[in-house]
Protein backbone atom coordinates (compact mmCIF):
# COMPACT_ATOMS: atom_id res chain seq x y z
CA UNK A 1 0.00 0.00 0.00
CA UNK A 2 1.71 3.80 -0.76
CA UNK A 3 0.05 7.03 -0.24
CA UNK A 4 1.38 10.42 -1.27
CA UNK A 5 1.01 13.09 1.28
CA UNK A 6 1.02 15.97 -1.85
CA UNK A 7 1.19 15.93 -5.56
CA UNK A 8 4.72 15.45 -6.95
CA UNK A 9 6.52 13.92 -3.74
CA UNK A 10 7.59 10.61 -3.61
CA UNK A 11 5.31 7.98 -2.65
CA UNK A 12 6.47 5.81 0.61
CA UNK A 13 5.50 2.91 1.67
CA UNK A 14 3.90 1.75 5.11
CA UNK A 15 5.10 -2.17 6.09
CA UNK A 16 2.58 -4.76 5.73
CA UNK A 17 2.63 -7.70 8.62
CA UNK A 18 5.77 -8.92 7.85
CA UNK A 19 8.74 -9.82 9.84
CA UNK A 20 10.06 -5.93 10.78
CA UNK A 21 6.89 -5.26 12.19
CA UNK A 22 5.96 -8.65 13.67
CA UNK A 23 9.28 -7.90 15.08
CA UNK A 24 8.35 -4.64 16.41
CA UNK A 25 5.21 -5.23 17.81
CA UNK A 26 7.05 -8.77 19.84
CA UNK A 27 9.25 -6.28 21.25
CA UNK A 28 6.56 -3.59 22.40
CA UNK A 29 5.17 -6.69 23.73
CA UNK A 30 7.90 -7.87 25.58
CA UNK A 31 8.30 -4.24 26.92
CA UNK A 32 4.74 -3.91 28.36
CA UNK A 33 5.50 -7.72 29.67
CA UNK A 34 8.29 -5.96 31.74
CA UNK A 35 6.48 -2.99 32.95
CA UNK A 36 3.54 -4.94 33.83
CA UNK A 37 6.12 -7.47 35.67
CA UNK A 38 8.00 -4.69 37.69
CA UNK A 39 4.46 -3.13 38.45
CA UNK A 40 2.87 -6.08 40.11
CA UNK A 41 6.79 -6.50 42.11
CA UNK A 42 6.53 -3.33 43.29
CA UNK A 43 3.06 -3.56 45.02
CA UNK A 44 4.44 -6.87 46.64
CA UNK A 45 7.63 -4.89 48.44
CA UNK A 46 6.26 -4.40 52.25
CA UNK A 47 6.72 -1.22 53.24
CA UNK A 48 7.48 -0.43 57.10
CA UNK A 49 4.95 1.59 58.70
CA UNK A 50 5.24 5.03 59.06
CA UNK A 51 7.32 5.87 56.00
CA UNK A 52 6.53 8.93 54.09
CA UNK A 53 8.87 7.44 50.59
CA UNK A 54 9.22 3.65 50.77
CA UNK A 55 11.35 1.19 48.63
CA UNK A 56 8.59 1.25 46.17
CA UNK A 57 8.98 4.83 44.74
CA UNK A 58 11.96 3.58 42.22
CA UNK A 59 10.26 0.10 40.91
CA UNK A 60 6.75 2.25 40.12
CA UNK A 61 9.09 4.43 38.33
CA UNK A 62 10.96 2.19 36.24
CA UNK A 63 7.47 0.38 35.95
CA UNK A 64 5.93 3.83 34.66
CA UNK A 65 8.45 4.04 32.09
CA UNK A 66 8.33 0.84 30.95
CA UNK A 67 4.56 0.59 30.33
CA UNK A 68 4.89 3.71 29.00
CA UNK A 69 7.53 3.21 26.64
CA UNK A 70 5.72 -0.15 25.51
CA UNK A 71 2.31 1.27 24.81
CA UNK A 72 3.96 4.26 22.85
CA UNK A 73 5.76 1.22 20.99
CA UNK A 74 2.60 -1.24 20.45
CA UNK A 75 0.66 1.96 19.06
CA UNK A 76 3.53 2.68 16.53
CA UNK A 77 3.95 -0.49 15.46
CA UNK A 78 0.39 -1.02 14.87
CA UNK A 79 0.18 1.78 13.06
CA UNK A 80 2.75 0.82 10.78
CA UNK A 81 6.12 2.95 11.63
CA UNK A 82 8.45 0.43 12.47
CA UNK A 83 12.22 0.92 13.11
CA UNK A 84 14.53 0.88 10.47
CA UNK A 85 16.40 -2.61 9.72
CA UNK A 86 19.29 -2.55 11.36
CA UNK A 87 22.70 -2.62 8.48
CA UNK A 88 25.16 -4.49 10.71
CA UNK A 89 27.93 -3.75 12.90
CA UNK A 90 31.45 -2.32 10.97
CA UNK A 91 33.18 -5.47 12.38
CA UNK A 92 35.63 -7.92 10.63
CA UNK A 93 33.42 -11.56 10.18
CA UNK A 94 36.62 -12.98 9.80
CA UNK A 95 38.68 -11.90 13.26
CA UNK A 96 38.87 -14.59 16.12
CA UNK A 97 37.30 -14.63 19.13
CA UNK A 98 39.71 -12.89 22.22
CA UNK A 99 39.04 -15.86 24.18
CA UNK A 100 42.16 -14.05 26.75
CA UNK A 101 40.02 -10.95 27.00
CA UNK A 102 36.92 -13.23 28.11
CA UNK A 103 38.49 -14.86 30.65
CA UNK A 104 39.95 -12.09 32.14
CA UNK A 105 36.66 -10.58 32.31
CA UNK A 106 35.43 -14.10 33.78
CA UNK A 107 37.87 -13.99 35.92
CA UNK A 108 36.68 -10.70 37.24
CA UNK A 109 33.62 -11.28 38.36
CA UNK A 110 34.48 -14.48 39.87
CA UNK A 111 36.49 -12.36 41.93
CA UNK A 112 34.28 -10.10 42.83
CA UNK A 113 31.90 -13.20 44.20
CA UNK A 114 34.98 -14.78 45.96
CA UNK A 115 36.26 -11.37 47.79
CA UNK A 116 33.00 -9.37 48.10
CA UNK A 117 32.86 -10.37 52.35
CA UNK A 118 36.59 -10.56 52.61
CA UNK A 119 37.46 -7.14 50.97
CA UNK A 120 33.82 -5.28 51.18
CA UNK A 121 32.16 -3.52 47.92
CA UNK A 122 34.43 -0.59 48.19
CA UNK A 123 37.52 -2.61 47.23
CA UNK A 124 35.67 -4.69 45.02
CA UNK A 125 34.25 -1.94 42.73
CA UNK A 126 38.00 -0.85 42.31
CA UNK A 127 38.86 -4.08 41.52
CA UNK A 128 35.89 -4.58 39.06
CA UNK A 129 36.08 -1.28 37.30
CA UNK A 130 39.73 -1.16 36.82
CA UNK A 131 40.37 -4.58 35.78
CA UNK A 132 37.34 -4.35 33.09
CA UNK A 133 38.76 -1.24 31.99
CA UNK A 134 42.40 -2.67 31.73
CA UNK A 135 41.25 -5.80 29.99
CA UNK A 136 39.37 -3.84 27.73
CA UNK A 137 42.76 -1.91 26.93
CA UNK A 138 42.43 1.21 28.44
CA UNK A 139 45.57 3.46 28.36
CA UNK A 140 46.57 4.78 32.10
CA UNK A 141 44.60 1.77 33.96
CA UNK A 142 45.39 3.22 37.35
CA UNK A 143 43.12 5.91 36.71
CA UNK A 144 40.09 3.25 35.89
CA UNK A 145 41.08 1.83 39.45
CA UNK A 146 40.98 4.98 41.14
CA UNK A 147 37.87 5.87 39.51
CA UNK A 148 36.82 2.10 40.72
CA UNK A 149 37.82 3.22 44.14
CA UNK A 150 35.66 6.85 44.18
CA UNK A 151 32.48 4.85 42.88
CA UNK A 152 32.86 1.92 45.32
CA UNK A 153 33.72 4.35 48.47
CA UNK A 154 30.83 6.72 46.91
CA UNK A 155 28.46 4.18 46.56
CA UNK A 156 28.98 2.32 49.85
CA UNK A 157 28.58 5.54 51.84
CA UNK A 158 25.26 6.63 50.00
CA UNK A 159 23.68 3.42 49.82
CA UNK A 160 24.66 1.42 52.54
CA UNK A 161 25.50 4.58 55.58
CA UNK A 162 23.26 6.78 54.49
CA UNK A 163 19.84 4.75 52.80
CA UNK A 164 20.99 1.45 55.13
CA UNK A 165 21.07 -1.01 52.85
CA UNK A 166 23.63 -3.68 53.16
CA UNK A 167 26.53 -3.54 51.02
CA UNK A 168 29.40 -5.36 52.84
CA UNK A 169 32.18 -3.31 54.44
CA UNK A 170 34.50 -6.57 54.21
CA UNK A 171 36.23 -8.04 57.03
CA UNK A 172 39.30 -6.47 56.10
CA UNK A 173 38.18 -2.96 56.71
CA UNK A 174 36.77 -3.94 60.02
CA UNK A 175 39.98 -6.06 61.03
CA UNK A 176 42.00 -2.10 59.78
CA UNK A 177 39.19 0.35 61.47
CA UNK A 178 37.45 -1.26 63.84
CA UNK A 179 33.41 -0.26 64.31
CA UNK A 180 33.34 3.51 64.88
CA UNK A 181 31.03 6.40 64.67
CA UNK A 182 30.28 6.63 61.21
CA UNK A 183 30.58 2.93 60.17
CA UNK A 184 29.05 1.42 63.53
Amino acid sequence: MTTTDAPGAAATSRPRWGAERIGNVAFAGVVVGLGVFALVGAFAIRVPAGQAIGPQVFPFAVAAILLGSGITLVIAALRGRVAPREEGEDIDPDAKTDWWTILKLVALMVAVLLLLELLGWWMVAALLFGGVAWTLGAKRPWVAFLAGLVIGIGTQLLFGEGLGLFLPRGAAFDWWYGPGPLFG
